[in-house]
């Protein structure tokens, strides 16, 4: 039985614990190089989930080894904190060292990220360790091969990696509490909140359950809490701003000026009925295993409902704003879905190995679900057109400035800026300086570049010494293709490099 101190009703099998470490923690070890070998290569997989994995983090880290970088209108008007900027500088360097131009500056950062996932399967196992080895197994397999959590994983954002730490300090938060734990749990959940401050909601649910009983452990859970905020002041201040000015800021523009709603705006069922879609079949399952899962992990449970709600809230959606609760739920649903293998070998006649049965079905509904609905074939490929593109840029000797060109999103082409030291140009409809000359504007600046990426049905539009190379399907659903021309770049003050656009469009 738990103690009265424990905030969590979790099932606690008392055990003298006499098994070597090969014994205890093989199974874990394995299921560890399982995830790595699954989460790891797709590092080099160039697909992206959104333009802010490389805009608003790889990007700003490249600006800070003091290289020249796009700069978005986050970074201008300084609602984005330098904490994750500052810790992929490394990652970003080191990479840009081992491979130059590009490539390595993209992988290195999405390798430290996958790796920081694996936390996700060491603490699934942890909480189903309390109740029996078989929960263990299982959770940790869940947490190990459920498509999302796969996806996701390799990818520079700040959602997974605020989930790789808060998922350790709930598990020190609904056990034994003492308070070390509390301290350790304190500054995780303070490491969340600055990386990802909208999932404090949800951190604060796994506080108030430590802390509901008895006041006094927010003391220690303050403390650890502290020294994490002092950090993050110091890298505020390192880099010349007021320690969390940003977080106003952001505040500020989103919830004030509604900033976020010019990307798009959603129903307040949206992430309800995006679940749906994406578990698709296996709805009706994940909820039957979390009815199970309720009576060992309540709140995460709790914790992952409250995040839907606090997200549904904000008109702007984005299924990675709710990451944090789709592994809360996986977690819960592994923990419950163990129960079915113990209902299971209690029934005679039962021939089959009914935890293999549970493990086996985990496996092949993720295998299945991870290709089985639109979103998710999207999701693969998104960013694999301009990805193309850019590699024929990386490969090209003779490039020296590229242009794009009536492009739907003047973020194109993402990972291959990285490194380039080449100046990038933009010309763009909307441009209050094009005034729909752009045909013109682009063969009086030529000179400028000698790369061109653009839509292949505007080819027409540009001067005649430019020759179509490479084309590819873009994340738009366009065919963007490389146009060339023969000869150096002249570079100059040109009022189209891309920052310069960017600032006159308020992106």
């Amino acid at each position: 039985m738990t103690s009265r101190a424990a905030a969590l009703p979790i099932v606690v099998v008392p055990a003298v614990r006499t098994e070597s470490f090969a014994a205890r923690y093989g199974i874990l070890c394995a299921l560890l190089l399982l995830a790595m070998a699954v989460r790891l290569p797709l590092a080099f997989w160039p697909n992206i989930n959104h333009n802010d994995e490389i805009y608003q983090y790889l990007e700003p880290a490249w600006r800070l080894l003091g290289h020249p970088g796009v700069v978005t209108w986050e970074w201008r008007d300084g609602i984005r904190s330098w904490f994750l900027p500052s810790l992929f500088a490394g990652p970003v360097a080191l990479g840009d060292w081992l491979a130059p131009g590009g490539w390595g500056a993209f992988v290195v950062p999405r390798l430290m990220v996958g790796l920081a996932s694996l936390s996700i399967v060491v603490t699934a196992w942890h909480f189903g360790e309390r109740i029996s080895r078989s929960h263990a197994v299982v959770a940790a397999l869940a947490a190990t091969v459920w498509f999302e959590l796969v996806y996701f994983a390799p990818h520079t954002l700040s959602e997974t990696l605020a989930t790789a730490v808060i998922l350790p300090a709930a598990y020190l938060l609904t056990g034994e509490l003492s308070r070390k734990r509390l301290v350790t749990a304190g500054g995780l959940l303070a490491l969340a909140c600055v990386w990802r401050f909208q999932y404090a909601p949800a951190c604060a649910v796994f506080a108030l359950g430590a802390c509901w009983s008895h006041p006094r452990r927010a003391i220690a859970l303050m403390a650890g809490a502290c020294v994490v905020l002092a950090l993050a002041a110091g890298v505020d201040m390192a880099h010349g701003t007021t320690p969390f000015a940003w977080l106003v800021l952001n505040i500020q523009q989103n919830l004030l000026h509604d900033r976020a709603s010019e990307f798009g705006v959603a129903p307040a069922f949206a992430y309800v009925h995006l679940i749906s879609i994406l578990w698709s079949g296996a709805t009706l399952l994940m909820l039957l295993a979390l009815w199970r899962g309720w009576r060992h992990a309540p709140l995460l449970i709790v914790a992952a409902l409250v995040n839907i709600a606090f997200h549904s809230m904000i008109v702007h959606k984005e299924y990675r704003f709710i990451f944090l609760s789709i592994v809360l739920l996986v977690v819960a649903a592994g923990l419950g879905s163990a129960d079915w293998a113990e209902l299971m070998r209690r029934r005679d006649g039962w021939r089959l190995r009914p935890l293999a049965v549970v493990c086996a079905g985990w496996v092949l509904l993720s295998l299945g679900l991870s290709g089985a609905t639109h979103i998710m074939r999207d999701n693969w490929m998104r960013g694999i057109g301009e990805a193309r593109l850019a590699a024929d840029l990386d490969a090209d000797a003779e490039f020296c400035g590229l242009a794009l060109y009536g492009m739907h999103d003047p973020f194109l082409p993402g990972r291959g800026q990285l490194a380039s030291r080449r100046p990038v140009y933009s010309f763009y409809a909307t441009d209050p300086l094009a005034q729909g000359q752009l045909p013109a504007l682009v063969k009086r600046h030529q000179r400028d570049f000698n790369r061109v990426i653009g839509p292949a049905a505007l080819a027409g539009e540009l001067p005649a010494d430019f020759s179509q190379r490479s084309c590819a399907m873009t994340s738009h659903d366009i065919e963007a293709c490389v146009f060339a021309r023969r000869g150096a770049c002249d570079v100059g003050a040109s009022p189209f490099g891309i920052n310069d656009v960017l600032q006159r469009l308020n992106y």
